[in-house]
């Protein structure tokens, strides 16, 4: 009988044995930590048994092996419970419906998937259970990915997959057993439905948002249109000042573009575009003022120079009620500032309010040194052009006085293509 013991030992030894080299070479969803884990216990009896008979008769080491055998085996109980994934989506999911759920431990290693995530990710065949995820190319840069997304920031913690004809949302959160975080877990749902709803909607309303845009901008187009036929008509109506809108206009895009290349101000595009598109509208106050003060070819009376002034803060009004209805906020308060302010001075002399240095908009001081710019070297009806030299005299002994001192070096970087512009319309005449 203790030969048939023996045998019986041994026979449980090379089963065992086998069945775990026959699990470590075959089977790839079965933890290699756990087949370590299962050949301790069984090589550890043996040699106790054997040890202690033959070392130790008066020693039993069964017992200690028995013991530690079981500890284990509670070991290996609360590995398995990780690798088993049904038990651990209910402790993760409250609700799975047709959900692929992959997990991993925080090392990173596969722990298991179901066969809803294997159909969308063939590819976790290959895995093998407690191995690392990186070995399989497609995992490097899909889960992992999104999982180092989400360890950066939990909020990363949705994102869409997109194989063959199928569109899946991929969660990333924790996975749970009991109430203690084990790892991480992917849930991945069909999201196919859902996103080709969303890309008709996005399609609609990206055409429906063109159609609107290019509304919107025949709109603007026919609104500048007509501010600009207005101004023209005031002008029409001032035969001393025949072509001042367009050539202030052309001045004031020079000095926008030298005051950026100075560096004086800081101008963003959209303001220089606002402050161009404004400058045809700073004399519309003049549609209020009489013709017989208006077309007057000499000098204004102080009564005549008041109810000039009143353009000023006439234009503003206009340009207030017919920007009212612009979108564009910005620009309508530039437009309405540059109507109101270009005639104060940066001493405080001017009008119609008496501003005083940076009291005055900047857009409304830019303006100020065109409209006096162009008022020098124009024919008028009471006077002749000044050439370019006095002019330039004037407008420097200005600075300071009449216009901002930080303007000066704006105004110097323009001076050659405003001598130029002039030159230009001077020979075309």
């Amino acid at each position: 009988m203790h030969t048939a013991f023996y045998g019986i030992i041994f026979a449980f030894l090379l089963a065992s044995i086998g069945a775990m080299v026959y699990s470590y070479l075959r089977q790839k969803q079965v933890s290699r930590k756990l087949i370590y884990l299962l050949f301790f216990p069984v090589a550890l009896s043996v040699v106790s048994f054997f040890a202690g008979r033959r070392l130790y008769r008066q020693i039993e080491l069964i017992p200690a092996a028995y013991v530690i055998s079981m500890a284990i085996y509670l070991v290996i109980t609360r590995r398995i419970c990780m690798y088993d994934i049904t038990d651990t989506a209910i402790d993760s999911l409250v609700q799975t419906g047709n959900t692929g759920l992959i997990s991993m431990d925080f090392r990173l290693n596969y722990l298991g998937s179901n066969g809803t995530a294997k159909a969308v990710f063939p590819e976790l065949r290959a895995l093998t259970v407690d191995r690392p995820m990186d070995r399989e190319p497609l995992m490097r840069e899909t889960a992992l990915r999104w999982l180092s997304d989400f360890r950066r920031d939990e909020a990363n913690d949705q994102a869409h997959y997109q194989r063959d004809d199928r569109i899946y949302l991929v969660r990333v959160g924790y996975l749970y057993d009991g109430k203690r975080k084990r790892g991480y877990q992917l849930s991945i749902i069909d999201d196919t439905a859902d996103q080709q709803y969303i890309n008709l909607l996005n399609n609609f309303n990206s055409e429906l948002q063109n159609e609107v845009s290019e509304k919107t901008a025949h709109i603007v187009e026919m609104h500048d249109k007509l501010v600009l036929g207005m101004a023209t008509m005031v002008e029409s109506r001032d035969n001393s000042t025949g072509g001042h809108i367009r050539r202030t206009s052309e001045d004031v895009r020079l000095l926008t573009a030298a005051i950026r290349a100075e560096g004086s101000f800081e101008l963003s595009d959209e303001f220089c575009k606002r402050l161009i598109k404004a400058a045809p509208m700073h004399d519309l106050g003049k549609i209020a003022v009489d013709d017989a003060v208006l077309r007057k070819p000499g000098r204004f009376t102080p009564e005549e120079f008041e109810k000039m002034k009143s353009h000023a803060a006439e234009g503003a009004r206009i340009v207030r009620d017919i920007l009212s209805g612009v979108e564009d906020e910005d620009f309508r308060r530039l437009a309405e500032n540059v109507a109101h302010y270009h005639h104060e001075r940066w001493d405080g002399s001017g009008y119609p309010e008496g501003l005083k240095g940076e009291q005055i908009p900047l857009e409304a001081r830019i303006m100020a040194v065109a409209d006096v710019y162009d008022a020098l070297v124009s024919k008028r009806v009471y006077k002749d052009s000044m050439s370019f030299e006095q002019a330039d005299a004037i407008i420097l002994e200005g600075m300071g006085r009449h216009f901002d001192a930080r303007l000066e070096g704006a105004y110097l970087r323009a001076r050659p293509g405003l001598e130029a512009y002039y030159s230009g319309l001077n020979a075309a005449a």
